[in-house]
């Protein structure tokens, strides 16, 4: 008994018993989450430590969902007309990756639902003229907008030539598709089909190198294919070495863990 304890009366000693008995068993009744961890302190009492959770590799469980891989701004149908022609641009084979296998198609359809596909950082107010080829695309269409149109009338030539849509044409039929595009023997009135094709090609390098973080280059293995060391901190440990191969570093990897 403390000297707190000294100056209540026998009633009111009794009522600090009964509710100190009720937050205890309440806090372990609980869980001791909340409750039990918060009011455990005050009270003197402790709820057991639970053991940490085991790694979902060493205990042979699969590893996490990766989340990143969702789409954003693509609905099912463009994203798989996406994914079958970046992989035509970027194909695997039997020593690297392709564009499917590193996630190329969910680093556009990130890319459209942000500032890239918004056209956050260009100049989008009339006049509108037709600029040089070296100027690249002069309009008020945004880049989702020139996308949507391109992937819809893409499919449209598909039918219109093979009677199949794009992804169920052959590997050959779809590298026809992609470079009657690029050649512009497509004509469309609302956007210039090798403008379209310039820019999902574009994408579809960006995503085989840039950081995993954008959504592709997955497990970057872009740059191992071209052993490229990502983004190293620095290279003082090896810059007075004969040539080391080094394993390739993210923006993640810098974070210090806690």
């Amino acid at each position: 008994m403390d000297r707190s304890d000294k100056k209540k009366s026998p009633e009111q000693r009794a009522v600090d018993r009964s509710r100190r008995k009720f937050l205890v068993n309440t806090g372990y009744a609980l869980g001791g989450i909340v409750v039990g961890g918060a009011l455990g302190t005050l009270i003197g009492r402790k709820p057991a430590a639970k053991p940490a959770p085991a790694n979902p590799r060493e205990a042979g469980q699969a590893a996490p969902a990766n989340y990143n891989r969702a789409l954003m701004f693509f609905n099912q149908e463009q994203f798989r007309i996406v994914e079958s022609a970046t992989e035509r641009i970027f194909p695997e084979d039997e020593n690297n990756p392709g564009a499917k296998s590193l996630g190329v198609a969910f680093f556009i359809d990130h890319q459209l639902a942000g500032e890239w596909g918004f056209n956050g950082r260009d100049y989008m107010s009339p006049p509108f003229y037709t600029g040089e080829k070296e100027q690249g695309y002069q309009g008020r269409l945004k880049r989702r907008e020139i996308f949507e149109i391109g992937l819809r009338e893409m499919d449209n030539f598909s039918m219109t030539r093979y009677e199949k849509s794009f992804v169920e044409l052959t590997g050959e039929q779809q590298d026809e598709v992609l470079k009657a595009f690029e050649s512009d023997e497509v004509k469309l009135t609302t956007i210039s089909a090798g403008g379209f094709f310039k820019m999902l090609r574009s994408g579809t390098l960006e995503g085989a190198y840039s950081d995993p973080l954008y959504g592709g280059n997955l497990d970057m293995n872009g740059w191992r294919m071209r052993g490229y060391p990502g983004n190293q901190m620095s290279f003082t440990a090896i810059i007075d070495k004969e040539f080391t191969e080094i394993e390739p570093a993210s923006l993640q990897d810098h974070l210090v863990s806690h």
